[in-house]
C-alpha cells in the first residue's frame, strides 16, 4: 500500500469539509443569533463584491493548505498552536491550520455584511466569542499538546485537570493564578497605613508619610467601586499608592465596601454625596487644609467628575487639581463595551434591579474577561483542566479575580444616564445629589490620562475629557492597556508615552498626535512633577494618623472593606 494513500484520503475528506464549510458559513449568518442580551438582527445582507472575493480567497488558500498537507505538517502561525505536539502531529497541525482558516473567513464574512456600525461590532463580536470557543486547542480530543502531556504523565496530568476543574466550580470561577499564595494586607496592598474614618460605602485610607516634609495640600485617591482599590498598591516596587508617597504627598485613599445585600438600594448620588464628597470633606477636616489634590481612575473618574460638579454647583470649590486615569466623562466611543448597550438591555437591567438587588461581581468579571476571550478565559481552560497546571502566582491576576459587587440601582442609573444617553456633557441634563449638572462649571487644572490599547475605556475616549472640562489641562497617552498602561513604575523602564509640548487640544486623538512626541518609559515622573506644581508649599509631615477623636485610627492599612469577598 502506498504510504501516502492514508493522508490523500484524509485530504480527500478534509477537501469534502472545505466544500461544504462555505455554505454553511453562509447559512450560519442568515441565522446568526447574538445572544439573549443582544437581538438578533434581520436577514443580513453581504456586500456581494467582498462576498465573491472572500469566496475566491477561501478556496485558493484551502487548496494551498491541502498542498501543504500532503507534502509535510502545514505551519500554523499561532501561539494556542505553538508547542512540540502540534508541530510533530501533521493532523493536529492540519486541524489547527484548518481551523485559522475558517476563522479568517467568518470574520470576513462579518466584515462583509452590510449594516450600520454597531451591528457590525456586534457580529464581529459574536463571530470572534464563537471562534475563540471552538479552537481545537480547547478540547483534549484534538490537543496535541495536552495528548502528548497526558502520555507523558500516564494520566496524571488528566487527573491533576479534573481536580482543578472542580476546585474552580467550587470557587465559582476559572483560576488566573494560584490564589492561595495571596492575601491582601500581607503580600498585595502592604504600604503602611491606618484606616481613619469609615461609612457604610467607603473606608477612608491614610498612609504614613515617608518624607520628613509632605505638601500642604492632601492628595486623595477615588479607585473604581467596580474593582478593589489595591491595584493602585499590589507591590512595593508598582505601587502608584506609595510613589506618590515618596514624592512627599499626604496620601489618602478611598476604600470601598463590596456591597451586600444591606447596600443593595444604593444609588449612584450616594456614591457621589456619601463617597467621593465626604471623603474630600473628611481629609479637608484630618488635614486642615482648604483645598486638596484629587485622582479618579476608572469609574472612580466618572464619580469624582460628577462630585466636582455638584461642588461647584453649590459654590464650593475644595479640589485645587484633578487628575483622571482612563476615566469615561464623555460616552460618545465606549469601545467593545458598546455591543452591550441598546435600550433593551438598559430596560432589563431597570426592571431586574432598578429598584434594588445586586450586580454580582464575578458576572461583571466573566464580562470582561470575554472581552479578551483566548488571553483571559480559554488560555486558563486549556492550562488548568487539559494540562492539568497550576498557574503561575501574579499578583494583577489575583487582583483581577477578587470581584465585587455593584448595587442595583447604581448600576441601572450609570447605564442609562452614561453609557446609553451619555448625559453628563450636556449642561442641565442630568440631576445629581440635587444639583444641575454642567461641567462647564468644573474649572480646575486637570491632568487627564489615557492607554493607547485600552479596550475598556480606548484613548480616543479619554482624549474626549479634554474638548469637556474647561480648565487648564494637561493630556498624556501611555502604551498598553488599561491596568498595564496605567500600572508603570518608573523604575521598570518600560513602554512609553507620549505629550504635546504646544499644550494644543485639537478635536481628535489623532489630530493631537500629529503635534505630540513620543518619550520612552513611564508616564508617572510627568504627572508627577506636574502634581507638585499644585501641592504647595512644603510643612512638617505628621507624626500620626487622622486627627483628634473625631478621625482616629480604627485598624490598620489596608481595612476590613477590601477583604470582604462577593
Amino acid at each position: 500500500m502506498n504510504s501516502e494513500s492514508p493522508w490523500a484520503e484524509s485530504a480527500q475528506q478534509f477537501q469534502q469539509i472545505f466544500g461544504q464549510s462555505w455554505s454553511q458559513a453562509l447559512q450560519s449568518f442568515q441565522k446568526m443569533d447574538l445572544g439573549a442580551q443582544m437581538p438578533t438582527p434581520p436577514a443580513l445582507q453581504l456586500s456581494q463584491p467582498k462576498l465573491q472575493a472572500l469566496q475566491q480567497q477561501y478556496l485558493k488558500e484551502a487548496q494551498e493548505l491541502w498542498a501543504q498537507g500532503l507534502q509535510g505538517t502545514p505551519e500554523v502561525k499561532d501561539k494556542r498552536f505553538a508547542g512540540e505536539g502540534w508541530a510533530s502531529n501533521p493532523v493536529a497541525a492540519f486541524s489547527a491550520a484548518a481551523y485559522l482558516l475558517n476563522a479568517r473567513t467568518l470574520m470576513g464574512l462579518a466584515d462583509a455584511v452590510e449594516a450600520d456600525e454597531k451591528t457590525k461590532a456586534r457580529i464581529r463580536f459574536g463571530v470572534e466569542q464563537w471562534m475563540a470557543a471552538m479552537a481545537p486547542s480547547n478540547f483534549l480530543a484534538f490537543n496535541a499538546e495536552a495528548q502528548k502531556k497526558a502520555i507523558e504523565t500516564k494520566g496524571e496530568s488528566i487527573a491533576k485537570g479534573m481536580q482543578n476543574l472542580l476546585h474552580d466550580i467550587t470557587q465559582g470561577h476559572v483560576s488566573m493564578t494560584d490564589e492561595s499564595l495571596f492575601e491582601v494586607g500581607r503580600n498585595v496592598a502592604t504600604t503602611e497605613g491606618a484606616v481613619v474614618y469609615e461609612n457604610e460605602l467607603f473606608q477612608l485610607l491614610e498612609y504614613k508619610p515617608l518624607t520628613a516634609k509632605v505638601y500642604e495640600r492632601p492628595f486623595l485617591l477615588v479607585p473604581p467601586c467596580i474593582n478593589k482599590f489595591y491595584i493602585l498598591d499590589l507591590q512595593p516596587e508598582n505601587s502608584l499608592i506609595r510613589y506618590a508617597i515618596e514624592q512627599g504627598h499626604r496620601t489618602f485613599v478611598v476604600s470601598w465596601r463590596n456591597p451586600d445585600d444591606s447596600l443593595a438600594h444604593k444609588t449612584w448620588d450616594d456614591y457621589v454625596e456619601d463617597g467621593a464628597m465626604a471623603a474630600i470633606d473628611v481629609v479637608q477636616n484630618i488635614t486642615g487644609a482648604e483645598q486638596i489634590n484629587a485622582l479618579g481612575f476608572c469609574v472612580g473618574g466618572t464619580i469624582l467628575s460628577n462630585a466636582l460638579a455638584v461642588l461647584a454647583a453649590r459654590g464650593d470649590e475644595p479640589v485645587a487639581s484633578a487628575t483622571f486615569l482612563t476615566t469615561l466623562i464623555d460616552f460618545s466611543d465606549t469601545g467593545i463595551l458598546d455591543v452591550f448597550i441598546d435600550e433593551a438591555f438598559v430596560k432589563f437591567r431597570e426592571m431586574q434591579m432598578g429598584n434594588g438587588g445586586l450586580m454580582k461581581g464575578q458576572d461583571l468579571a466573566s464580562t470582561f474577561s470575554f472581552l479578551r476571550p483566548n488571553d483571559l478565559v480559554w488560555n486558563y481552560v486549556v492550562g488548568n483542566y487539559l494540562k492539568g497546571e497550576t498557574p503561575p502566582p501574579f499578583d494583577l491576576l489575583y487582583w483581577n479575580s477578587d470581584s465585587t459587587n455593584l448595587p442595583g440601582p447604581f448600576y441601572a442609573w450609570y447605564l442609562r444616564n452614561f453609557y446609553l444617553e451619555n448625559s453628563l456633557i450636556k449642561p442641565g441634563k442630568l440631576t445629581v445629589c440635587g444639583e444641575k449638572m454642567d461641567l462647564g462649571q468644573v474649572d480646575l487644572p486637570v491632568y487627564i490620562y489615557g492607554s493607547r490599547e485600552d479596550h475598556i475605556v480606548p484613548a480616543t475616549a479619554a482624549y474626549a475629557s479634554t474638548q469637556v472640562l474647561p480648565g487648564k489641562k494637561r493630556f498624556v497617552m501611555g502604551a498598553s492597556g488599561h491596568i498595564a498602561g496605567v500600572i508603570n513604575p518608573p523604575a521598570k523602564g518600560k513602554r512609553s508615552h507620549w505629550i504635546r509640548a504646544d499644550g494644543k487640544f485639537p478635536a481628535t486623538l489623532d489630530q493631537w498626535l500629529e503635534g505630540a512626541t513620543e518619550h520612552p518609559g513611564s508616564w508617572w515622573t510627568d504627572w508627577s512633577n506636574w502634581l507638585k506644581g499644585h501641592a504647595g508649599k512644603q510643612i512638617a509631615a505628621p507624626k500620626g494618623y487622622g486627627k483628634g477623636t473625631k478621625f482616629k485610627a480604627l485598624e490598620p492599612a489596608p481595612g476590613s472593606y477590601v477583604k470582604q469577598k462577593s
